[in-house]
């Protein structure tokens, strides 16, 4: 499972969002729960591009063996590409079936400009015209083929993040965080083994929890949490301090204060990673030492 930092991500970006535009707690809490599943959406969006991929690979094939004049590689086409075992079993996982033919508007057409476009240039690049020239690829070769397929062509195609931002506005923001859930999709598979359940952010009940209760509890504590920060501050006044900075402070000292079994450096760490995606370069090093200072006053664990 991806662990926790991702449902940390939603509570900072609904506190953030609370402080700019307040709203009833029961909505933003509802809202943030919609962003969570949205994100599950984005997920399986981009599992079924990847099949979408090899289902354009197969149909390439297919009108090669109809035409009336033949080449070689239209009789004896290259299968290694629809043949891969990861995109395979992605193929075959019964919850992205399932799911894709509950929503079927996270399905993609064969003749989506995106999907052809980005098929014409993996099929010209250098990647792919040197992994279809190789011999019989392994599990390991062709799980780390899909892979580096994967970051070059979706998680970093710009043309492939402003197509979703225009179909879900949110989509933009949570992105990053769909990537790196595919990725261990991919990361996770095993040769022999059926691919059969996807990861999601709550996984149970205890997350779900855990991400209202901070939440609620953030919002609650932000006064005295403002001055706890305050009290920290070393040639610098609060007003000084960016709403985001605060946020990211605020969500982790609350989170120190309230959730006594996790351990403070697992806490910390991930509160600067936070600070990487939603605040400026040098933000994590002055959270950190906030939180480090923090930890050690509160003689916190």
């Amino acid at each position: 499972m991806l662990g926790r930092r991702q449902i940390r991500e939603k509570v900072v970006e609904s506190v953030y969002s609370y402080y700019q535009n307040p709203i009833k707690f029961d909505v933003l809490e509802k809202n943030m729960f919609s962003g969570i599943e949205k994100i599950y959406h984005l997920y399986i969006y981009q599992l079924n591009f990847l099949v979408g991929l090899k289902e354009l690979a197969e149909n390439q094939i297919e009108i090669g063996k109809k035409k009336f004049i033949k080449t070689e590689a239209d009789i004896n086409p290259n299968q290694k590409f629809i043949n891969n075992q990861i995109l395979i079993k992605l193929e075959e996982n019964p919850e992205r079936l399932f799911f894709s033919g509950q929503h079927k508007e996270l399905k993609w057409d064969l003749h989506d400009d995106l999907l052809v476009k980005t098929f014409q240039r993996i099929t010209a690049g250098k990647r792919y015209q040197d992994f279809m020239k190789e011999g019989e690829p392994s599990f390991e070769d062709d799980q780390k083929f899909i892979g580096k397929l994967f970051l070059r062509y979706i998680a970093e195609n710009d043309d492939f993040h402003d197509y979703i931002e225009d179909k879900e506005l949110s989509w933009s923001n949570d992105i990053h965080i769909s990537n790196s859930m595919v990725q261990k999709t991919i990361g996770f598979m095993k040769e022999n083994e059926e691919s059969r359940t996807l990861i999601k952010m709550i996984k149970d009940e205890e997350d779900k929890t855990f991400a209202g209760k901070l939440l609620r509890d953030t919002l609650n504590n932000w006064e005295n949490n403002e001055k706890k920060l305050g009290e920290r501050l070393e040639n610098w006044d609060l007003e000084r301090v960016s709403l985001m900075d605060k946020v990211i402070l605020s969500t982790a000292i609350t989170e120190l204060d309230n959730f006594p079994f996790t351990p403070s450096r697992v806490i910390i760490n991930e509160y600067i990673e936070i600070a990487k995606v939603f605040a400026t370069d040098r933000s994590n090093i002055f959270i950190n030492g906030i939180l480090d200072k923090y930890c050690k006053d509160k003689n916190r664990i």
